[in-house]
């Protein structure tokens, strides 16, 4: 992830799906958009393209999409 910003969203709980975490942190818009990207492998999670939309994600998980990421943080 050279040059890439990383933005500490965070969660309410001890872990989020992925497919929330994606809409929560604005690297998406819709749920729909959360089943298609993640079923195409357009995400990742730590580095690893992740297509499960299910994935538990826990504090210090980073998620990037189309250059964008995101780091899961507890509140």
């Amino acid at each position: 992830m050279d040059g890439t910003d990383i933005d500490d969203v965070p969660i309410r709980d001890d872990s989020i799906r992925l497919g929330q975490f994606l809409k929560l942190a604005n690297l998406i818009d819709s749920g729909a958009e959360a089943k298609s990207v993640i079923a195409d492998g357009l995400v990742s999670v730590n580095g690893d393209v992740e297509t499960r939309r299910g994935r538990q994600l826990v504090s210090g998980d980073v998620v990037e999409i189309g250059g964008q990421a995101a780091r899961v943080a507890t509140e």
